[in-house]
């Protein structure tokens, strides 16, 4: 399973290692998060941090689908148990966080929509860059892909870090309010924004992550990039009031700003926690299950 759902690449000259995720070829055309993906990712950084690949001077995640990853399948997730629900966040928290502590410099290299658990994996990285969207025609033209946190929309919230990674790399007042309504950005507004450090032509993503990720890391984590950095909490703060005040009290909303208000108060690791807590009851509450299902009978429709 692993062997068909990731591929590793290890360029001689750099030492730098890229992750290709790969979609099943039985399955849909699209990157999507689930189980098997997460433990496919577990176990190539076991064989990257054993050193079967010598000394891994730079790190690229990348996927070889027509988007980056499409977001967590909520098909799996809503099958789960509740004991079951929390189990497989913890797995990937787990997982993600491995990326964060990496010894060298990591880079996301997004080719295309980035949503969910797409976008937190990506912001445990160090670096995000990003292809420039496609064109398309006069007649036709083409609409950019879309990078966030989605969610909220769902009446659900994000649950691998998302609340407290976006604040961190962006206007955090914006960031709070995109997260807690799940409203995505396009790659170009998230370009603009900060949350995409550098925009390239599509067939030039690969090599320019990889470039990046050749630098020397400039300070090793035990965390990702999130709001309790100390040089985030006090821009945080001022942007929680704001965000406050543009945003409702709907169930998402406030589960949003409860995982932030914890993430400051109390850090990253009891930020996960209340995400965790909140994605679980949020997904069995009338409102979750009836925007789920929603989905799902739109998606069909497709």
């Amino acid at each position: 399973m692993a062997a068909e759902t990731l591929n590793i690449q290890v360029d001689p000259a750099s030492q730098v290692l890229t992750l290709m995720l790969r979609p099943l070829p039985s399955g849909t055309p699209l990157v999507v998060l689930n189980r098997a993906l997460l433990s496919a990712i577990d176990a190539a950084l076991n064989r990257i941090t054993s050193g079967e690949f010598g000394t891994i001077k730079g790190f690229v995640l990348a996927s070889d689908s027509r988007v980056f990853i499409a977001g967590a399948d909520l098909k799996e997730i809503m099958g789960l148990s509740d004991p079951e629900l929390h189990e497989y966040l913890k797995f990937g928290q787990k997982v993600y966080g491995r990326i964060a502590t990496l010894p060298c410099t990591t880079v996301a290299a997004i080719n295309g929509a980035a949503l969910g658990g797409g976008l937190e994996i990506a912001m445990h990285c160090d670096c995000l860059i990003a292809a420039e969207p496609p064109s398309g025609t006069p007649e036709k033209p083409m609409r950019p892909y879309l990078i966030g946190l989605p969610e909220a929309g769902l009446s659900i919230c994000p649950g691998w870090g998302g609340t407290n990674l976006l604040p961190a790399r962006m206007d955090a007042a914006r960031a709070i309010e995109m997260t807690a309504l799940g409203k995505p950005f396009s790659v170009l507004e998230a370009r603009e924004a900060g949350l995409v450090e550098e925009l390239v032509p599509p067939d030039a993503l690969l090599a320019s992550a990889r470039k990046r990720a050749s630098a020397p890391k400039n300070t090793p984590r035990n965390t990702p990039r999130c709001i309790a950095d100390p040089d985030r909490l006090e821009d945080v703060r001022a942007g929680l009031a704001v965000a406050q005040t543009r945003i409702g009290q709907s169930q998402a909303a406030l589960a949003v700003i409860d995982c932030i208000q914890t993430g400051l108060d109390r850090g990253w690791h009891a930020a996960l926690d209340a995400e965790r807590e909140h994605l679980v009851r949020l997904r069995n509450t009338p409102e979750g299950r009836g925007a789920i299902e929603a989905f799902f009978a739109k998606s069909e429709k497709k």
